[in-house]
């Protein structure tokens, strides 16, 4: 089967052959229908600190088609589509009793292989589509599912004030949940314009570019500072300006997952008697939920799909959307 491999040392993506998988016991293989690009997968290529290491499959947005069954697996049958959580979890650590994979502390290993036809995985991480959700809205859980998790775990209450930095797929999808959650107002803001109307759509009463004056036009279109500020930009110097914005007492959630050094003044934050709370991953509950309710919403979240390519395109795309690009969730298909 053709995979896509990082040799590692942020060395140029390659699209090799390698051994089409069998099923262990336990294991499902998929025949992979499709795989979303994330920004993960831009900042583990570039061989930084965090890497996905040389040699390594990847991709972790991605759904496909039961094609063969391992022994001691029940419950599903080939034909059926499902979805995947990248993240395995050995199901009896400290972490793992809170239910998101991310925090096992056993790590016995991953299921990151959708930019590949073919992908084995323990059927435990395999969630069942229904059949009025199809393959691309499967390939778009992951992300939800990243979202709802913040949006969750940021207690926010009915009545609050949101503003969301960024307006990249986590961005947009944290304003489909925090409308949903019954927040008051959502303001988005981010260094562009050009997702402005896919802001709006996904709920945001009103977008802002960040610029001088920002935190009034903020408040201003808020009738207040924001209650939670959510942090979905991942990059140097977000921090600080999520604690330029929020109200006292508010609470500013992390989702960005910046990999690099972020200085900011702490004395700040304490002045407001800010809360910053560090976000990652999601659990079963979280896939459950969307797969269930996905079209329950008031938009459709394949809204953000912005274009469609082939594995064999997917290194190019790569070094595009490392460039000023026009792109914002980009699926490629197997």
């Amino acid at each position: 089967m053709k995979a896509a491999i990082y040799p590692g040392s942020g060395k140029p993506i390659s699209i090799e052959t390698i051994a089409d998988p069998t099923p262990r016991p336990g294991d499902i293989v998929i025949k992979v229908n499709r795989c979303g690009i994330c920004g993960t997968d831009l900042a583990m290529t570039r061989g930084a600190l965090f890497d996905y290491g040389a040699g390594s499959q990847f991709g972790h947005e991605y759904a496909g088609e039961i094609v063969a069954i391992g022994p001691q697996v029940e419950g599903f049958r080939t034909g059926e589509n499902i979805a995947v959580i990248p993240s395995l979890a050995c199901g009896h650590c400290q972490g793992c009793a809170h239910g998101n994979n991310t925090l096992c502390t056993n790590k016995p290993g991953h299921a990151m292989l959708g930019f590949a036809e073919y992908a084995r995985i323990p059927a435990d991480v395999a969630v069942k589509l229904p059949s009025t959700l199809s393959l691309s809205d499967g390939a778009l859980i992951e992300p939800l599912a990243i979202s709802l998790y913040g949006v969750k775990r940021s207690a926010i209450t009915p009545g609050d004030n949101v503003l969301v930095l960024g307006a990249g797929s986590v961005a947009l999808y944290t304003i489909y949940w925090a409308r949903r959650r019954g927040a008051r107002r959502i303001v988005a803001m981010s260094r562009a314009g050009r997702r402005r109307d896919l802001a709006l759509a996904m709920g945001a009463d009103d977008f802002i570019q960040y610029g001088d004056g920002e935190v009034f036009e903020v408040t201003e279109a808020l009738g207040g500072a924001p209650n939670v500020v959510f942090e979905c930009v991942g990059a140097p110097g977000m921090l600080a300006k999520a604690i330029d914005h929020v109200a006292p007492l508010g609470k500013i959630v992390s989702l960005g997952f910046c990999t690099s050094p972020d200085p900011l003044t702490p004395a700040l934050g304490s002045l407001k008697c800010a809360s910053l709370q560090f976000v990652l991953g999601y659990g079963m509950d979280e896939f459950r939920y969307i797969a269930e309710y996905m079209h329950k919403g008031h938009v459709d979240p394949k809204t953000i799909i912005s274009n469609e390519i082939r594995l064999p395109d997917l290194p190019s795309m790569m070094s595009a959307l490392r460039c000023p690009n026009n792109e914002t969730k980009v699926h490629v298909l197997l």
